[in-house]
Order: structure tokens, then sequence, then C-alpha cells
């Protein structure tokens, strides 16, 4: 399958991730990420998109995470309220670039490698702009930072079964 039919399929999901992250916030408000712990209902959303952005990077070239993420926070900003927008918009620019920063260098010595520990650095990124800028309070950074790990680990986890299974129909 061309890497185009993927890459797509992603792109449409990043930038789908973040308007969904805001209205999540904005109609269920908490949801719980450990137990005893909540964060934002928008975090897994959120945690999604830091995997999606990566393999739209992949696929389709860093450019293309650029304009999804603009698409998604151009959406955000007409459905969800004006502040919580710009602070998703603030966030997720910021850990785009970190996520740059970390993700292409790394690309050389694994896919898993480079989408955990970009999103480890874009999770804090995100989750210390946003919660910043959105609430003017640190109260749920544990969950916020829990909550996107849990998507970040599972993401990195089917990656890797994935290329075990291409690989091993590869050698048959």
């Amino acid at each position: 399958m061309p890497r185009t039919v993927p890459g797509a399929a992603a792109l449409v999901g990043y930038a789908a991730t973040i308007p969904a992250a805001n209205l999540l916030i904005t109609y269920v408000g908490t949801a719980p990420v450990a137990p005893g712990l909540v964060a934002p209902a928008g975090v897994y959303a959120a945690g999604a998109a830091l995997v999606l952005r990566d393999l739209v990077h992949e696929w389709l070239g860093k450019w293309a995470a650029l304009l999804a993420m603009t698409v998604g926070v151009v959406l955000s900003y007409l459905i969800a309220a004006p502040a919580l927008a710009i602070a998703s918009a603030a966030a997720f620019a910021v850990s785009e670039l970190a996520d740059f920063t970390v993700y292409a260098p790394l690309r050389r010595r694994g896919m898993a490698l480079a989408v955990a520990a970009s999103g480890a650095v874009g999770l804090v990124v995100d989750s210390v702009l946003f919660l910043g800028l959105a609430f003017g309070s640190y109260e749920f950074l544990a969950g916020q930072i829990i909550g996107k790990a849990w998507m970040t680990l599972a993401a990195a986890l089917i990656i890797v079964v994935i290329h075990r299974l291409h690989t091993a129909r590869s050698a048959t």
C-alpha cells in the first residue's frame, strides 16, 4: 500500500484530534487517567494527536504535519471557545517544534523510538503550555502527562507489533 494512503488517514486524524480535544474539554470536562487522577477530557485526543503527527511527518513530510496542525487549529477556533482554541493552538505549535527537534534525528534509530521520545517531549511541552494558557493552573498536569503518555506508549507498541508482523511476512 502506498504511504500516501495511510498518510492521508493520519493527516485527517491529526487535524481532527485538535478540535476533538477542545470539544471534549468543553462538553465532558474531565476524564480519569489513573486511579484517583483526572485530566481535562481532551487528554486522550491530544495524546493521539502527538502520535498521528509523527505518522504524518513520517509518511507525508513535515510540511504536511504543519498543514494538518493548521487545519486543526482553525477548526478548533471555529467550534471552541476562543481562549481554549488559542491556548490549544499555542501549545500544539510549540510542541510541534519540539517534536521536529526530537523525531527527525531519532527516526534513523527506529520509528518506535522516535515516536516514543518525541511523544514524551511533546506531551510535556503541550501539557505545560496548554494548562497554563487555558486554565492558569497546573492542577491537572500529572493527569495530562499520564493520559498522553498512555496514548504515546500504546502507539509505540502498535508500531513495534506492525513492524514485526511486516518483517515476518517479508521474510516468508
